[in-house]
């Protein structure tokens, strides 16, 4: 909930907020939802373009406690204005963002969803061409996946992540959590790899990772069967993992600001 008078505290939840916004409307069950949700970005754009102006003129109000990490005030004053005017400019430029985005609006409230495509579309996917999501991870277990990545790659990670795989019991729950999908969900700064039958996505920025499998019957056979030891272990870590845990890369609740 907001506290509307502790703007670190609304910053972090509204960072949060829109780190779920991102994952959730990669698929819209409701179509007719998309409206309300640009409606809500639009709002969110003229807070954000007035967020921006207030943190610029407070660089600028309080440049005499200027300084930089030692000590220096000409440069502490130099970096205040820069970040001011660099602010000012991020806000006009959202001004012509929104220009779009209440354009896209406007053409979004014309759009009629019905619950039938039309007769000259093709059919709903066969599941047998859709994608099971095996494992979505955020917070510190997608941090480790993150930083396996980055000391020895994709395929590594793939291999981490695939031992949340149960096979058919993942399948079953996936279909019965509608969480399988036409194509591999994937967000504008999403990474991906593909190995085998899985694909990998992650997004570093975003701080999560997941994993998807094509549950092909054929590429599950070629797949070597896991043993019943490995199975009950593969089943206590999709138990164990944590999907709600807070979306934060290492050194987010770090504090800039030096107090002296």
């Amino acid at each position: 909930m907001p506290t509307f008078d502790n703007p670190s505290i609304d910053a972090a939840e509204a960072s949060e907020a829109l780190r779920g916004l991102a994952y959730a409307s990669r698929v819209f069950d409701q179509p007719a939802a998309m409206y309300r949700v640009i409606g809500d970005l639009s709002a969110a754009m003229r807070s954000l373009h007035q967020v921006l102006e207030q943190v610029a003129a407070n660089h600028e109000h309080r440049i005499p406690f200027a300084f930089d990490d030692h000590g220096d005030h000409e440069t502490g004053v130099s970096d205040a204005l820069t970040a001011a005017a660099e602010l000012r400019q991020a806000a006009r430029l959202l001004d012509e963002s929104s220009d779009r985005l209440a354009a896209g609006f406007t053409a979004a409230g014309r759009v009629a969803w019905h619950t039938q495509p039309a007769p000259d579309t093709e059919p709903g996917v066969a599941l047998d061409r859709q994608w099971v999501t095996v494992v979505f991870l955020q917070g510190q277990e997608a941090d480790e996946v993150l930083d396996m990545i980055d000391a020895r790659g994709v395929e590594a990670a793939i291999g981490h992540l695939s031992n949340w795989d149960a096979g058919e019991e993942t399948t079953g729950a996936a279909i019965a959590n509608d969480d399988v999908h036409d194509a591999i969900p994937v967000g504008t700064l999403d990474k991906t790899a593909e190995s085998g039958m899985y694909t990998l996505t992650y997004n570093p920025f975003m701080g999560h990772v997941a994993l998807y499998r094509h549950p092909n019957p054929t590429a599950v056979q070629e797949a070597a069967p896991p043993s019943q030891p490995e199975l009950t272990a593969r089943r206590r870590r999709v138990r164990d993992a944590s999907y709600q845990q807070p979306a934060r890369r290492p050194g987010a609740d770090t504090p800039r600001g030096l107090g002296l």
